[in-house]
């Protein structure tokens, strides 16, 4: 079992860049050239690794090699972007993983490349890349490939005296369980549970009774032998639920108009664990939007966009707008609830003044509705 953290230790140890492995400061994914750049690197990074796995660290300042983080991303169905987009797809895996000296909403990306063992090419064109291309790996760089690309090197012997050396173990496991522990505050409840002899799930969350209903807020979940954060949510309401063979994560959403929110299902998240030392992650869509007069939807719509243009025109709100603000991200993912699919790019037209409010929490419900509306458009 390998222990992801050590992992991505050992990965940025190598002196740079190369053609099993790269590094970034963050994903763009939400526009056509962050896509663009995205695929090509997985297809160069599968082409130049037939028989081993490749790697892209998410969340490193690239001069210096600084471990910085990014916000947990828990987009399970990106493996449908690739699968979209190339021709001989690789499967592809993103984990979150927590550093210790990071703050805790905050962790390094690890996108794990698996070998096919084929030529991977884009399918059809995406920014300015043109369908039918192929990408190899030439040091640092990914480079178009030529009909007479050849591969001099599958790096096979590397990656795997990499891997060795990130390998768990019980020194490292309970390290991790102890650590956990003692970054969450007791009002938090850390605690942890072993599955199959091996396995060790550490959770924690603020304890909350809904409707006679266990529910728990500000949810942290981490797979203590691999060092991967499971699940991280900062506003979301979770329900937590375990038997001999499994953890069970159901999350819910508050939505509504005004102060008449009430808790819709959005995902279950359940990981399976095997007598053979391995385990697998199944995930569940469960979201049915609410629905609500289509009227008062194209007014909520309108009032919000007025809010928009007086913040591009950078003209003062008045204090009911001000409050409104608090409001805006819900009510723009209510909107694309009901069809208004241009609100997710008005959203982002306030992303800086939203940030930028002394009061973090519209910030995090920012962050929160863009993360359901990406689910929605994968989904």
């Amino acid at each position: 079992m390998i222990n992801k953290r050590l992992l991505i230790k050992n990965l940025l140890s190598q002196n740079d860049e190369n053609s099993f492995y790269d590094k970034k400061q963050k994903l763009s994914l939400n526009s056509k050239e962050g896509k663009a750049k995205f695929l090509k690197h997985i297809c160069a990074l599968s082409n130049s690794n037939p028989n081993n796995n490749s790697y892209i660290v998410i969340g490193i300042e690239d001069v210096e090699n600084k471990i910085i983080g990014v916000d947990f991303f828990d987009d399970s169905k990106i493996q449908n972007l690739v699968n979209a987009y190339l021709y001989n797809p690789p499967k592809i895996e993103y984990e979150n993983v927590p550093f210790p000296r990071l703050p805790r909403h905050k962790v390094i990306g690890l996108v794990t490349i698996y070998p096919n063992n084929k030529i991977t090419k884009l399918l059809k064109n995406i920014w300015k890349y043109k369908g039918g291309t192929s990408f190899y790996r030439r040091g640092s760089n990914s480079i178009t490939a030529f009909e007479n690309y050849e591969l001099k090197t599958t790096n096979k012997e590397a990656v795997t005296a990499i891997e060795i050396n990130a390998r768990n173990n019980i020194k490292l496991t309970l390290d991790g369980v102890f650590d956990f522990i003692n970054n969450h505050k007791p009002a938090y409840n850390p605690q942890y549970k072993v599955f199959k002899e091996q396995f060790v799930i550490c959770w924690a969350g603020k304890k909350k009774i809904i409707d006679n209903k266990i529910f728990f807020s500000r949810v942290d979940i981490e797979l203590i032998n691999e060092q991967v954060k499971l699940f991280f949510s900062a506003l979301d309401d979770v329900q937590i639920n375990y038997n001999q063979h499994s953890f069970i994560i159901t999350e819910y959403i508050y939505l509504g108009l005004e102060k008449l929110e009430k808790l819709y299902p959005l995902e279950k998240t359940i990981i399976n664990f095997k007598e053979n030392g391995t385990h697998n992650i199944v995930k569940e869509f469960l979201f049915v939007p609410p629905k609500f007069n289509n009227k008062i939807i194209e007014t909520i719509y309108n009032s919000c966009n007025s809010i928009i243009t007086k913040i591009e025109k950078k003209t003062v709100l008045s204090k009911l707008e001000n409050e409104a603000i608090l409001r805006l991200p819900t009510n723009y993912l209510i909107c694309y609830l009901h069809g208004f699919f241009e609100a997710t790019n008005q959203l982002k037209k306030a992303k800086n003044y939203i940030r930028n409010l002394e009061d973090k929490t519209t910030y995090i419900s920012y962050k929160e509705a863009l993360r359901v509306i990406r689910k929605l458009q994968y989904g």
